[in-house]
């Protein structure tokens, strides 16, 4: 049976000490009987704190990138390895920003999902069309593309660590507004994805997770949609109450 899934990512956001005092405000807010899953993901430099922070909670810690090799001379970067070292075992891959500002490519993400899975660790495998593509009608088959060519190489026995989130960029800073119907058509779509090729065990029960400007507002009705199983926020996830009011929308 699949997880209903809240994860927060926190981006470039939040210093150490304002770490904290986030961390400590979802603590004593986060129901300790959620129905989610609940996760962070702070930045790197606060993760083991995060982690160390939240041990006797219900909220998990997730990175927001890694990099595809073991170790190596890869100035700045940081591998699967030192994340389990410090008690993380979830990773962000495949974020819009990742892929647009920083060029990752279906073919390095697939390489860095591979790397995840070969820890043990679970992937929040990210993906979804840009405004130009749901103009011209093309967001099923970028997405489509995206899960294929980045995840689909991966054993069916793989799939317990993996969770989906479908980003529609085109609704994301634009002005451009997704139904909570249109989020449900492209999971229903993504589901049956999933089902062609790996069988309908996995497709369902693997959580798929809405990241287009969830809000307290629209939480609700966009998590009572059958193939939506959560969210991945952004903006809403540094502030408490709102992080919180998604949280119980579930």
């Amino acid at each position: 049976m699949r997880k209903k899934i809240v994860a927060g990512n926190w981006k470039m956001h939040k210093n150490a000490e304002q770490t904290e005092d986030l961390l400590n405000e979802l603590i004593a807010k986060v129901p300790t009987d959620s129905a989610a899953q609940v996760i962070v993901a702070p930045t790197f430099i606060n993760l083991a704190s995060a982690v160390d922070h939240l041990e006797f909670t219900n909220i998990d810690v997730a990175a927001q990138n890694v990099h595809q090799a073991e170790n190596g001379a890869f100035t700045g970067e940081i591998s699967a390895d030192m994340l389990k070292s410090v008690g993380v075992t979830t990773v962000i891959l495949g974020h819009s920003e990742r892929r647009a500002i920083f060029h990752e490519t279906d073919a390095l993400i697939a390489s860095k999902v591979d790397t995840v899975l070969a820890h043990e660790m679970t992937v929040i495998f990210c993906f979804g069309e840009e405004l130009k593509d749901r103009q011209s009608n093309n967001h099923f088959n970028v997405v489509e593309n995206q899960l294929k060519d980045g995840l689909f190489h991966i054993k069916a026995a793989n799939w317990e660590k993996v969770v989906l989130a479908y980003e529609p960029v085109w609704a994301i800073g634009t002005g451009e507004t997704a139904s909570p119907e249109q989020a449900q058509e492209m999971h229903e779509f993504i589901r049956e994805t999933v089902r062609k090729s790996f069988g309908s065990d996995v497709a369902e029960d693997v959580s798929i997770l809405y990241g287009g400007s969830v809000k307290p507002e629209n939480a609700k009705e966009i998590f009572s949609k059958p193939d939506v199983d959560g969210g991945l926020i952004g903006g809403a996830a540094l502030k408490a109450d709102d992080f919180v009011a998604i949280i119980n929308a579930i």
